[in-house]
């Protein structure tokens, strides 16, 4: 059980992070080349215009006075409204639009990896060095080495244009609308009770998270396996087979445990990258995420949503590292103390 000490402890560790990233971010938007103000108005915009604009939007205030505009506004989770990207529209609106889609590719792409990529890594430590350990190896590395920008136009290829079964883009099919109630399509689909959509959402999102779970399967794969095959070493595990114990309920109920803990740090840390956009797998997906809306503000110079956007990059990267730290705690509580 952990301690709500632990708990707190790990919480008020955020805020120092949060401050960090957010007073980056407004240093280098504020360092990088080119005018909001001109952006906003236009090229051909008149310069009384332009310094209309920029007096609105306090760009004439002291740095430092925009500094603590800029820190109270990300306290209050007002992050201004988007100059580019989606004209006059809260960064927070466009945020929660996005935020969902991201999320949900992400945590199939991760139980994807999860579902096949320990029970490899396991089966490859447990079968070391014989064919079973060397065919997972090279699997492994296979899918390690392979780029999404090459393996996701590959399975399009194939799934899509040789044998015509499944599409090639979007979440659902354009015959179907479903109202946004929780912002995943897979759940929104079956809240309506439209199966037809359900079907349609599963065949739109089965290459993307095919692409993003190989990569995974075969990183937790290789981590799982190095992890396994040091703790079946130690001196417990001889110990327990020698009392008569299974192999198997030795390395489920004792070695799993132990072994997992350098595997949930590379399961955060991957989970995390994928919550910060899956960029290349939502571009060539063309699915709208979080990603690839990061990529077209900074394309666009859309200060607003690069700030907020970037800032929940922070906020979700620290979640998933204190989750992280209390599964530490739960696998083993010598860790918290």
């Amino acid at each position: 059980m952990v301690s709500k000490r632990f708990v707190l402890k790990r919480l008020l560790m955020l805020f120092p992070v949060l401050f960090g990233v957010a007073t980056v971010v407004f240093a280098i938007l504020h360092l990088s080349p080119g005018d909001p103000a001109v952006v906003i108005a236009g090229e051909r915009a008149s310069q009384e215009f332009v310094n209309q604009i920029r007096s609105d939007l306090g760009l004439d205030d002291p740095l430092w006075q925009q500094y603590i505009r800029f820190l109270g506004e990300v306290a209050t989770f007002d992050f201004g409204q988007s100059y580019q990207v989606n004209r006059g529209t809260p960064v927070s609106q466009i945020l929660t639009d996005r935020l969902p889609i991201t999320i949900e590719l992400a945590l199939l792409g991760q139980f994807a990896g999860l579902l096949f990529g320990l029970p490899l890594g396991i089966l490859s430590a447990v079968k070391q060095d014989t064919w079973t350990d060397h065919l997972t190896r090279i699997g492994a590395l296979s899918g390690i080495s392979i780029p999404i920008y090459w393996s996701g136009p590959l399975l399009i290829l194939l799934f899509a244009q040789f044998l015509g079964l499944l599409p090639t883009s979007g979440r659902i099919g354009s015959a179907y609308f479903v109202d946004p109630v929780t912002g995943f399509i897979l759940v929104d689909t079956l809240l309506a009770g439209n199966v037809a959509a359900f079907r349609s959402a599963v065949t739109h999102l089965f290459l993307p998270i095919v692409v993003l779970g190989i990569y995974q399967m075969a990183l937790l794969s290789r981590m799982m396996r190095s992890s396994m095959v040091e703790v079946i070493r130690q001196d417990y595990m001889r110990t327990a087979r020698a009392k008569g114990q299974g192999s198997k309920i030795t390395v489920m109920k004792h070695g799993l445990r132990n072994a997992f803990i350098p595997v949930i740090t590379v399961i955060g840390i991957q989970f995390g990258s994928l919550l910060g956009g899956a960029v290349l797998t939502e571009t060539v997906f063309e699915i709208n995420g979080i990603g690839t809306l990061l990529v077209d503000a900074i394309n666009r110079s859309d200060y607003p949503v690069v700030q907020g956007t970037v800032l929940v990059f922070a906020v979700l990267y620290t979640l998933v590292n204190l989750g992280v730290d209390l599964t530490y705690s739960i696998l083993d509580p010598r860790i918290e103390q």
